[in-house]
């Protein structure tokens, strides 16, 4: 079947159910929208929100965030002694009602039920089944649409699941658990395949979506690899050169430089985290994490390099640095640095190396301009080990980023960091010998002028693929 055929009636969910139950935050979560107003105060939903999902411009699919319902009782009683088409059920419900006040919210829900929407009817199973319930279900049943149920769990365990199962199998054609606030993309998409068997109608449109789910999770994926290679480039080539002072001691300006150095190399990553948070659509919530993860602690803490899987000592044999700075130099720092890993672990420039350096040049001229100033140069930071660990941390932001679900508010700071909780060492250690290999070739070809000079473009490109095959598997 022709895909453009397949599209040309957007799916639709109406997200239905009583108010506080967790409709808002379902709908949040399957459209990948943050900005769905979310509040444990009862009846914050008064009119019907619809959130369509976009994929390249194009709307494949669209949820409804529908109020609550505010006289069921009086409603499946008028639709009981209903005696029209069964079809003008709801138009003729909502024709009758629309200016009555007491069914405002019936009109409101029920509305894009009426226009073909499916509906999704969410309940709270830490609570038990009552006759309200009953019969919100019974008119659900009655409108004749397709339908799911979603028990959201709110707590760890629904512990009324059994008693809604029961009821679920008497009304509804579907029955989903779902954790709204915990729901990850695999979990949102093994939704999606539930409701290809709800009506068998839908079942080539609803495979056309996950199909296209899939393809923008890859696209996304692709633009993170290509994000943290070119900012790998920028921080392993980094470096910065400073006019001393006039009145500045060589000592000072190199501890200022040092300072706004890592500034700087920190900024880097922090802007490249921000841009795959914008990219898997976390727009207006910061999405905190814990306080216990390892994001928290700086780059270049000894706490980051050594969580990662480095002993002090395997930390300093790691820490030789490639490449060169040209001109004379003066003062190199070969223990003792001020700032982070590199003060603990001391002894991190190795012979010929130039991660800090001093450079006369009152008497050298360039290009015609004779250059009167001391200066102080710092980098590049161009080691192995330094790119592992920004690998590291952007796979643990990444695995966190992405199993961050839209509804999601706030912190739980009485649940662990899932991402970082077991690990040993960090994620570049169980790569396998091929991944390293790349990853190797990667990094000799930024930090090395000569070698691979032809072959660079190839190189990077290798190694997106690489970064991109390794995030696929953080589902």
């Amino acid at each position: 079947m022709d895909k453009h055929v397949i599209m040309e009636k957007i799916p639709e969910f109406a997200i239905i159910g009583h108010p506080n139950e967790g409709k808002s935050s379902v709908v949040s979560t399957l459209a990948e929208d943050d900005t769905v107003k979310i509040s444990p105060m009862p009846g914050e939903t008064v009119v019907c929100q619809i959130l369509p999902v976009l994929i390249d411009g194009q709307e494949i699919i669209r949820f409804t965030d529908t109020p609550g319902f505010q006289n069921p009782r009086e409603t499946l009683a008028w639709m009981k002694n209903y005696s029209g088409p069964d079809e003008l059920l709801l138009k003729t419900f909502i024709d009758t009602h629309c200016n009555n006040p007491d069914f405002k919210d019936e009109c409101e829900l029920l509305t894009p039920v009426a226009r073909g929407a499916g509906i999704i009817f969410v309940v709270d199973g830490s609570r038990p089944v009552r006759q309200t319930d009953r019969i919100e279900m019974e008119i659900l049943r009655m409108t004749g649409r397709p339908r799911m149920s979603i028990v959201n769990c709110k707590g760890n365990e629904p512990v009324h699941l059994n008693q809604w199962q029961n009821e679920f199998r008497k009304h509804f054609n579907s029955i989903r658990q779902f954790n709204a606030h915990k729901a990850t993309w695999s979990e949102r998409i093994d939704l999606l395949e539930s409701l290809k068997g709800v009506d068998q109608d839908w079942q080539p449109a609803i495979a056309m979506v996950i199909e296209k789910f899939k393809e923008d999770w890859k696209h996304r994926n692709r633009l993170a690899a290509a994000m943290t290679t070119e900012m790998l480039e920028h921080i392993l080539t980094f470096t910065m050169t400073e006019n001393i002072g006039e009145s500045e001691t060589f000592n000072d300006a190199k501890i200022r430089l040092q300072k706004q150095f890592i500034k700087k190399i920190e900024a880097m990553e922090r802007l490249t985290h921000e841009k795959i948070r914008k990219l898997f659509k976390h727009n207006i919530f910061d999405c905190t994490l814990p306080s216990n993860s390892l994001l928290h602690e700086d780059l270049f803490s000894e706490k980051t390099w050594q969580f990662l899987g480095l002993s002090p000592g395997e930390v300093a044999i790691a820490a030789g640095m490639v490449g060169g700075a040209t001109g004379v130099v003066i003062d190199v720092i070969a223990a003792g640095i001020t700032f982070g890993v590199f003060s603990a672990i001391g002894g991190i420039l190795g012979a010929g190396s130039a991660l800090l350096s001093g450079r006369r040049i009152a008497d050298i001229t360039f290009k015609g301009v004779k250059l009167g100033k001391d200066q102080v140069k710092m980098g590049p930071v161009c080691n192995l080990q330094l790119m592992y660990i920004l690998l590291d941390r952007m796979m643990i932001f990444h695995g966190s980023i992405i199993n961050w679900a839209h509804s999601r508010r706030e912190i739980d700071e009485s649940v662990a960091d899932d991402i970082t909780a077991n690990l040993k060492k960090g994620f570049s250690s169980g790569w396998n010998d091929k991944t390293k290999k790349v990853c190797s070739r990667f990094f000799q070809s930024v930090c090395t002028k000569s070698r691979f000079k032809y072959k660079k473009q190839q190189i990077r490109e290798e190694m997106e693929q690489v970064l991109f095959s390794v995030l696929e598997k953080q589902v």
